[in-house]
This record gives structure tokens, C-alpha cells and sequence, in this order.
């Protein structure tokens, strides 16, 4: 027998399985899943889509089913920059803007494009484990800037620069409701974080995923409305659209789209003709507007179940951060290896995710990620009271 194990390329080898436990939950039905960052089903506009997708089809479909140019269909790209001057205030010039089949796409684009085995790339510790290991990938060394209730910690953050012989290539954040955190950054430190990076000549990576479902009106520009010169935003439709068809985008320097562009072509080529079409439909007709409004109720609702139900089962066993959009909180038990506690909790038919997958630099296994996005407000409050009870078992065999 041939051990294919020993022809694998190195980076294969050691690359860890972080999303592949997350992504094998996604249908799970036997058990309470805080895993994935996952919209709610019931969300989707499934009768609007269907209509849009019968007219493609039936009137489009020399466009609709082909196959498209790596940056994009240029009428979706026009909706695209329509979108984009209505929210963060600045439409992409010529070159600035390309489709992409997801946010991971975006990272992976990216990361080919800028990074030599070596050089540095710096994240939010912790931050996005879909980005943390894209960006392993390809050889990088990563260094953490930790976070706090403001966001990225920008004067650690100029601290570790001044000690690093030569600039990162790249710096990665999740301004708006971080995965994992929950946490947003200030604009005071959004404003020091462009004026750092161009000092020192470092690409921001400005991942935009859960900016559209804040709880609150209230305004927060984005890195690149502030540094397009710096910046290149990264977002993606799989939170207010739909997953299913795996569309995001890229706007930045128009010398990296460029790039971007070229990379693209040398991976899926081109993002699905289909799902551009129908997006830009849905966008021409005002029905994301439409739809974010009921969005953010069903999430500001479940994020508010979540904290109601730690706050009766956690006090005294964690401490939690109290999210003001998006999809997460971010737990840390103190004494308890999540890792250990997810096999117990499982066990009582409760899922998360422990939180070392989510950190580049330091070993940490106190914390926890809870997704709320699609659990009903009663599952929550049963799924957090089986989590304690979990935690309360696992303390009590250590002590014992």
C-alpha cells in the first residue's frame, strides 16, 4: 500500500482541520449548535430568489449560466459600487473593485498575492480561525496584537512594529462585531490604525463580514473609506444573502485588485455567473434593504436571549462579551481546557467551538466561541444551562 501521507507537501502536513469540525455541523439537527457562524434559514427570501433565478435563466442565460470574467460581471460590479458608495460613503474607482467567491476566497487571494514564506503578517489576537489558518498556508510568520473592549490594541500594535526588524506585509482585523469576540473597534483607534500602516507602508486587510447587522444606527466608517490607499476591504454576502452561493468582494489599491485578479485566475477563475446575477438583482430592487432591517431584530433578539441566559447560568463561572451585532460571544472559563469541556458538553447534546483555533501567536484554551445566529431563544437558554452544567461536571472530576 502506498502511504500518500509521505507525498503530501509539507504545508499540507501540518496545516490543522479548524473549519472542517465546524463545517461537518453545519446540518446537525440532533443536538443545540452554537458552531458556525450561520445565518438563519428562515431568512432567506427564497420566493424572491426563485424568481429572480427563473427570469435569469429563462431570459439571461448567455450571461446567467457562463462562465464570467475573473473580476467579476461588470453590471454586478456596478451594483457592487453602488452598495458600497451608499454604505462607507466612497465608490471604487476604475480597477479598485472585483468579485469574489467568498470572504475565505478574498483572504486566500490575498495571502497568494503579498506573501513570501517569512514574512509577517499580524492579527487580532484572537481573530478569525478561517483567516488565521488561510494565511498558514503559505508560510507566513504570524504575530498577535491583543484586543480590547475598543477593538485592535493600536499602541501594542506600534509597539510590536518597533521591535520587528522590517514591516509586516499585512495586517488582518475585523473592525465591526469580530469573529470571535464580538467586539468593535473604536474610531479613534480606526483612524490610528490607517495612519500607522501608511507610516510604515503595511496593507491593511479590512474584513467587512457582519458590518451590515449592528443592533444600533450608530455610524462607524469603514478602514477603507478612511485609507483606500492602504486598505484593501474584504466582505461577503453569505451573512445577509445567502451561503449557498459563496459571493463576496474585493475593493482596494487598484494595483493589488489587479493582482488579486490574476490569482483568481489561477484557482476557481472566475466566481459562479448565476449567483452574480442574482445578487445584483436583489440589489438593483432594493430588497437587501428590505431584508437587513429584519435581520438585525432576529439577531438583536437572540443575542439578547444569550446574554439573558449566561447572566442565570454563568455568573460565577465565566465572563462573557456583550455583543452590539453580528453573530458571537466570546467566553473565557477560567480553569477549564474548552477542548476537554467540548467533549463533555457534547455529550449533553451542546455544541461550540473552544477558542485555541482562534489565536496565531499565544496558547490559550480558556475560551469559547457561542454562535446565537440560528438557535431559537429557547434553545439558548436550554443549550447555555447544559453548557454550566458541563462546566460544574468537568470541575468537579478535576477536583476530585
Amino acid at each position: 500500500m502506498i502511504d500518500w501521507n509521505e507525498r503530501l507537501a509539507r504545508r499540507a502536513r501540518s496545516a490543522p482541520d479548524l473549519m472542517g469540525g465546524i463545517l461537518a455541523l453545519a446540518g446537525a439537527r440532533d443536538l443545540i449548535n452554537f458552531t458556525g457562524g450561520f445565518p438563519d434559514h428562515a431568512l432567506f427570501a427564497t420566493d424572491v430568489v426563485g424568481d429572480i433565478a427563473r427570469k435569469l435563466i429563462e431570459t439571461d442565460a448567455a450571461v446567467a449560466l457562463q462562465y464570467s470574467p475573473s473580476e467579476g460581471i461588470a453590471s454586478t460590479r456596478e451594483a457592487l459600487a453602488d452598495r458600497l458608495a451608499a454604505t462607507d460613503g466612497r465608490r471604487p474607482a476604475d480597477g479598485e473593485l472585483m468579485v469574489t467567491s467568498g470572504g475565505i476566497d478574498a483572504i486566500t487571494l490575498i495571502a497568494k498575492t503579498m506573501l513570501d514564506a517569512g514574512d509577517v503578517v499580524v492579527v487580532e489576537e484572537p481573530s478569525y480561525l478561517g483567516a488565521v489558518s488561510g494565511f498558514m498556508a503559505f508560510d507566513p510568520v504570524l504575530r498577535g496584537v491583543p484586543l480590547d473592549e475598543d477593538g485592535l490594541d493600536v499602541d501594542a500594535f506600534g509597539a510590536l512594529l518597533a521591535a520587528l526588524p522590517a514591516s509586516p506585509k499585512l495586517v488582518y482585523v475585523i473592525p465591526d462585531f469580530q469573529n470571535p469576540s464580538g467586539r468593535t473597534m473604536s474610531v479613534p483607534r480606526r483612524v490610528a490604525l490607517v495612519e500607522l500602516c501608511r507610516r510604515h507602508g503595511i496593507l491593511i486587510v479590512e474584513d467587512v463580514a457582519y458590518s451590515q447587522l449592528g443592533f444600533d444606527d450608530e455610524p462607524r466608517p469603514s478602514l477603507w473609506s478612511l485609507g483606500p490607499d492602504v486598505v484593501v476591504q474584504i466582505g461577503t454576502f453569505s451573512k445577509v444573502f445567502f451561503p449557498g452561493v459563496r459571493l463576496g468582494w474585493a475593493v482596494g489599491p487598484a494595483s493589488v485588485v489587479a493582482r488579486l485578479c490574476v490569482a483568481k485566475q489561477n484557482s476557481d477563475q472566475c466566481a459562479g455567473a448565476l449567483g452574480q446575477r442574482m445578487l445584483e438583482e436583489y440589489l438593483r430592487a432594493g430588497h437587501l434593504d428590505s431584508h437587513l432591517p429584519l435581520a438585525r431584530s432576529l439577531y438583536r433578539d437572540r443575542a439578547a436571549a444569550l446574554v439573558g441566559a449566561l447572566e442565570r447560568h454563568f455568573d460565577g463561572l465565566a465572563t462573557w462579551t456583550v455583543p452590539r451585532g453580528g453573530f458571537f460571544s466570546w467566553l473565557r472559563v477560567p480553569g477549564v481546557d474548552t477542548v476537554a469541556l467540548a467533549d463533555v458538553a457534547r455529550a449533553s447534546k451542546v455544541a461550540f467551538v473552544p477558542g485555541a483555533g482562534f489565536f496565531a501567536e499565544s496558547r490559550d484554551t480558556e475560551h469559547l466561541r457561542l454562535s446565537y445566529s440560528r438557535i431559537t431563544e429557547s434553545d439558548i437558554e436550554q443549550g447555555v444551562a447544559r453548557l454550566a452544567a458541563a462546566v460544574r461536571s468537568l470541575r468537579e472530576r478535576r477536583a476530585s
